[in-house]
């Protein structure tokens, strides 16, 4: 094993990580069990006090110029790691009346070495993360746990508190609800539990704050991700916004009711592969008439062109209970990776009014954004970056080109058990169904339970609606009752339980077989346990990992099956043309190799495709990075210093002084230092407004003229980004030039210098369709990748 290990990571394969220096310090740990165990909880504390000491020492002797990752990472080896894990170990049992595994401190080691740990479900990834968290504090260093909401964060922050306790670290967790004051604080501790959304609006507030005082986050350190595969791959992407009020206008409902009445193939087509939407002649004409007979291409409207447009993609596009659901007379989006809904989340504004309008909502609050951050920038600004997950081999290239990162993959503590059955492929999607629900039957029928994992909320509940015709009771969750998602999940294992689900619900949530009172545990064993069955193929193979993990855990007894047919959206999306000459039974099966190979295909072409939009999209957000990085080294100079009011004294010295003798200096540097703040942050609005324009246009340009998009889109926005600063210098001198003072002060509102009257946050979710370059992308490489060789 050890010697395939260093052929991996000689090779550079995925799964590199070689676990035996990490067996080695785990075997010593062992050995010091029995000292630290007569150990009082005091004494306990005080060793690992004595680590976090040795430490800070250690720091000292070491060279005050080791900054880079490489070398912190190096530094971090001083601490002794099998006491480390000794104390954790026996920490972990007093407080939680837990005993971590030795494969579980494996894992707490690969992610002390700053590695994305792969544990199985039911692994004990929870207590790992934070024994690893620990560690990372008690070298000095102060930890985030990110997770992907509220609940989990709070849940394993309160659930893990007397562990960290124990070991004398400081804990505290961010929720959405936290006022800054709780935010400052949590922040202050050891080691804090925090939703990524949290986590990156705080830094988005903190940009726009005009005193330091106002200051929430500290300086990042550590990172530790929770499924960190959706975190880093899923949701890299994904905006963060800090939006500000203002005057633009809500969508009309006037195109939502025309487009609502358009026939497609008549007025519009869809173009299935891309993502998008056009009218016909046919159509233009008709909307040109019920709009009072205008020219719908004219220059003068424009505007109306675009509002015609983004209704039309609303109601063709974007499906209710499929891409959102609608609940207490809102649009809630679904996160597509999780089945569930994405909160917070909300498209851009325009197609976000365009769907309220669909559904007759009062449309939301809009506003420009004043700034933005994605997932994958947030997480990059921490100097030390780790994680747990349960599927991270399949993403292993993506997290090694974006983010540096290697895998361990830890070994279960009992071996899988769980009987994988190749997928079941039938000719129609009816078929299909059809042998789904036969094949729930037959299992209820003996008492095994069953779990289903669908792609949508739709079908979710056409299965339902299948079985309960069928004589069945099942139970459904989706994104409509998440909130009950724990407790159904928690009774999935039960004896003759149907649950009905989309495909990420319950995850972080043990399934236990018998249910949670375990009365029918040693029924259900023998029945084989739980039953996964997946209604389709996901657009990636990790997915499918994730539903079958939901049995088989700990060594339990499991089986899964996925059923899928030639008329998936997967195979109709990604290869539209493969043709197989494979007759089904009479039942609609196809046993044919070609056939079952089309739906791979079509899955490894969908994973392709997106990777390459995450790399596009990157490539883009990079150079937005580089200037907002100049633009916020600028901003900490002037929040923090008096560089903005000897800015002012230095280009206007006589009003300068003139304004010091009526109202003093103090108020005169805070009254610059307010203006230059003012215009720096107006500036960069404008600039990501106008970025956003350019990119959205920049394909069209480019491919007339046969050009790279990216090489357009930089062009054009590196020179708009070096007079950024230029301008809002200029700006802020031409206000400062306007200001009076009186003995009381500086009148600043007079100046101008209001900013928005409200500001809130929410996550772009991904556009559906993509931007313009996008949409590009994704058709030209489904049209190379859609007719290679078969095998």
């Amino acid at each position: 094993m050890a010697l395939r290990d260093r052929f991996r990571r000689l090779v550079q394969k995925p799964g590199t990580v070689d676990l035996a220096p990490y067996r080695a310090v785990v075997a010593e740990a062992g050995t010091r069990e029995a000292r630290l165990r007569e150990l009082t909880d005091a004494d306990l504390t005080a060793a690992a006090d004595m680590l976090r000491q040795s430490r800070a020492a250690s720091t000292l002797r070491q060279s005050r110029a080791a900054d880079t990752v490489r070398q912190s990472r190096a530094a971090d080896t001083d601490v002794d790691l099998a006491e480390l894990c000794a104390l954790g170990r026996e920490a972990a049992h007093r407080a939680l009346g837990e005993r971590p595994f030795d494969v579980q401190l494996l894992g707490t080691l690969g992610m002390l070495s700053g590695h994305i740990v792969e544990m199985a479900t039911g692994e004990g990834k929870t207590l790992a993360g934070a024994l690893a968290a620990a560690g990372h504090a008690l070298r000095g260093r102060r930890v985030h746990v990110l997770s992907v909401n509220d609940y989990l964060a709070r849940r394993d922050a309160e659930w893990m508190g007397p562990l960290y306790e124990l070991l004398g670290v400081s804990v505290g967790w961010v929720g959405q609800s936290s006022t800054p004051e709780e935010r400052q604080k949590a922040y202050a501790a050891d080691v804090t539990y925090a939703p990524v959304s949290e986590v990156g609006f705080d830094l988005l507030r903190d940009r726009l704050v005009t005193t330091p005082d106002d200051l929430v986050l500290p300086e990042p350190e550590v990172v530790l991700i929770d499924e960190a595969d959706s975190v880093l791959v899923d949701e890299a992407m994904v905006p963060l916004v800090l939006a500000g009020a203002s005057e633009l206008d809500p969508a009309d409902p006037v195109y939502a009711d025309l487009v609502r009445r358009l026939r497609p193939g008549q007025h519009y087509a869809t173009d299935d592969e891309g993502r998008n939407v056009r009218l016909t002649s046919s159509g233009t004409r008709t909307v040109e008439r019920e709009l009072g007979g205008i020219d719908l291409y004219s220059p003068d409207n424009t505007d109306t062109l675009v509002a015609v447009n983004v209704a039309l993609h609303a109601q063709v596009l974007l499906q209710r209970d499929v891409d959102y659901i609608v609940r207490d007379g809102a649009v809630k989006l679904i996160n597509s990776s999780r089945g569930r809904v994405a909160l917070l989340q909300r498209w851009p504004d325009g197609l976000q009014a365009a769907v309220e309008a669909k559904e007759a909502l009062e449309t939301s609050a809009s506003g420009e954004i004043l700034d933005s951050i994605t997932v994958q920038e947030l997480i990059g600004r921490y100097p030390t970056r780790c994680g747990m997950t349960g599927t991270a081999l399949a993403v292993a290239g993506q997290l090694r080109e974006f983010y540096g990162l290697e895998i361990a993959v830890i070994p279960p503590n009992r071996p899988c058990v769980r009987v994988d059955e190749p997928d079941r492929l039938y000719a129609t999607a009816t078929d299909k169904e059809v042998a789904i629900a036969e094949e729930i039957a037959e299992a209820h029928a003996t008492g095994r339970p069953v779990l289903v994992g669908t792609l949508d909320v739709a079908e979710s509940e056409r299965l339902a609606r299948r079985l309960e015709r069928a004589g069945l009771s099942c139970v459904v969750l989706n994104a409509k009752n998440d909130a009950e998602e724990a407790a159904i999940i928690a009774e999935a294992g039960a004896a003759g339980a149907i649950t009905v689900s989309t495909q990420m619900a319950g995850r972080g949530t043990d399934i236990r077989l018998g249910g949670t009172s375990s009365t029918d545990t040693a029924r259900v064993v023998e029945l084989g346990g739980l039953l996964v069955i997946g209604t389709g193929r996901y657009h990636s193979s990790r997915l499918d990992d994730q539903l079958r993990g939901r049995a088989g855990r700990q060594g339990d007894p499991g089986g899964s099956v996925f059923f899928t047919s030639l008329e998936d959206d997967l195979v109709a999306q990604y290869a539209p043309d493969a043709e197989t000459n494979a007759t089904p039974a009479s039942d609609g099966r196809l046993d044919d190799r070609n056939a079952h190979w089309v739906v791979g295909h079509a899955q490894r072409v969908a994973e392709g495709v997106e990777v390459e939009i995450h790399r596009n999209t990157w490539r883009y957000n990079q150079l937005i990075g580089l200037q907002r990085r100049e633009v916020l080294a600028e901003r900490d100079q002037l929040l923090r210093g008096d560089h903005a009011d000897r800015l002012m004294a230095e280009r206007h010295a006589s009003h300068h002084a003139e304004l010091v003798e009526t109202a003093g200096s103090e108020a005169v540097a805070e009254a610059a230092r307010q203006v230059a703040l003012f215009h720096l942050d107006r500036c960069w609005t404008e600039h990501l407004a106008y970025l956003a324009d350019l990119r959205e246009g920049i394909h069209l340009r480019s491919l007339g003229r046969g050009l790279d998009p990216l090489a357009e889109f930089n062009r054009e926005a590196v020179p708009a980004g070096k007079k950024l600063l230029s301008r809002a210098v200029e700006r802020a001198v031409g206000t400062f030039a306007t200001l009076t003072a009186t003995p009381d002060g500086i009148d600043l509102t007079a100046a101008g210098l209001q900013r928005p009257s409200a500001t809130w946050t929410y996550l772009v979710h991904d556009n559906p369709f993509g931007s313009l370059d996008e949409r590009a992308l994704r058709g030209l490489i489904a049209m190379f990748r859609r007719k290679p060789r078969r095998p």
